[in-house]
Formats: C-alpha cells, structure tokens, sequence
C-alpha cells in the first residue's frame, strides 16, 4: 500500500499543468481565492478514481496483471527519466496573471493526460494487487482524490508565500529531482514484484 502513495505522490506532486497554475495563482496574489480551484482538481480526480476503479478492474484479467505491472513498471521508469532529465535544462519561469476557479480546476484536470498517467496504473494494477475491491475502490479514490486536491494546494501557499523560492528554477529542478527518484523507487516496485 506504501507504493501506492508514493507513486500517487510522486506523479500527483511534480510539477504539471493543474500544479503550475496553482503556483502562478499564488504567486499573483489569488491566494485562498483560488483554493475552489484546488478542489475543483480534486473532484476530477474523485470521478477519474471511482471511475476506472471500477470499470478497469473488471476489464483486465488477473493473469494479465502482472504483464501490465511490469510495462508499467518501464513506463513509470521513463516517466521519472524524463522528469530528471528536465531537472538538469536551464529553464526560466514566467508568473502568469491566470484567475482560476473550480470549474478550470474541473476541466483541466479531466481532460489532463498526467491524470490518467496517475490513476491508471493504481487502479488496474496496484488496487488488484493489494486486494482493494468493492467498497474500498471508493475510499481509496476519496484519499487518493484528496492527495490530488493537496498538489496544487501545496502550488498555491507556495506561489503566495514564497514567491522568490517558487520562481527559482534551481529549487524546482530539486523538486523534479526528488519526485523522479519516488517514480525510480515505485517502478522498482512494479518491475521486481509483479
């Protein structure tokens, strides 16, 4: 279960379209204001969860199980590579004066592929494999969505506490840092105990 919420973590946390809104929201002084749009990220990601949670367990066959978890072992390891990689280009950030709310929070992250990159390997893969069924799916999908609403929480306090700290590239390259190295851990996981 712990490789669960590090894999949830990992991909829900770096930095992506839906965070880097909330972060630039802050830093333009939206501050609480565009907390509704945090949720509105969160709700999405409760719909994605119970979703797939219950339609992708019954489409794929238990036999299968471990092939996927072994591609998406590979999958999650490519994600983190280019995560690490992007840590290590020169790149400047550009506060941009974007009013959110939680209908953009909504739509943006139903239609974010990062989304579907999270929830699809929890649900078709480690829910099964950790005998998550039934009623479970849904309170697992209420945690999980609820982690999904503390990423661009985390963006937003940033963006309006530290606004030169979450502008400075070099922090933000540790952070992809640290987040390709949780991705690196649970694709270990995936491919070693499939």
């Amino acid at each position: 279960m712990l490789e669960i919420l590090i894999y949830a973590f990992g991909v829900m946390y770096s930095p992506g379209p839906a965070n880097m809104l909330a972060l630039f929201a802050g830093v333009n002084g939206q501050g609480w204001r565009a907390f509704l749009y945090c949720v509105g990220v969160g709700l999405a990601m409760l719909i994605l969860f119970l979703l797939i949670g219950y339609v992708g367990g019954e489409i794929i066959p238990k036999e299968y199980q471990s092939l996927i978890a072994i591609l998406g072992g590979i999958y999650i390891a490519y994600l983190g590579g280019k995560i690490l990689q992007a840590s290590f280009q020169s790149a400047t950030m550009k506060a941009k004066n974007t009013e959110v709310s939680f209908k953009t929070g909504l739509i943006l992250q139903l239609c974010n592929p990062k989304a579907l990159v999270a929830i699809v390997p929890i649900v078709t893969v480690q829910f099964p494999r950790e005998h998550i069924n039934s009623w479970q799916i849904a309170v697992w999908s209420f945690g999980l969505a609820v982690m999904a609403c503390g990423a661009p929480s985390v963006y937003l306090v940033a963006g309006s506490c530290l606004k030169k700290a979450a502008m400075n590239p070099k922090i933000m390259a540790w952070v992809n840092r640290i987040m390709a190295l949780l991705l690196f851990y649970v694709a270990y996981r995936f491919i070693v105990n499939p």
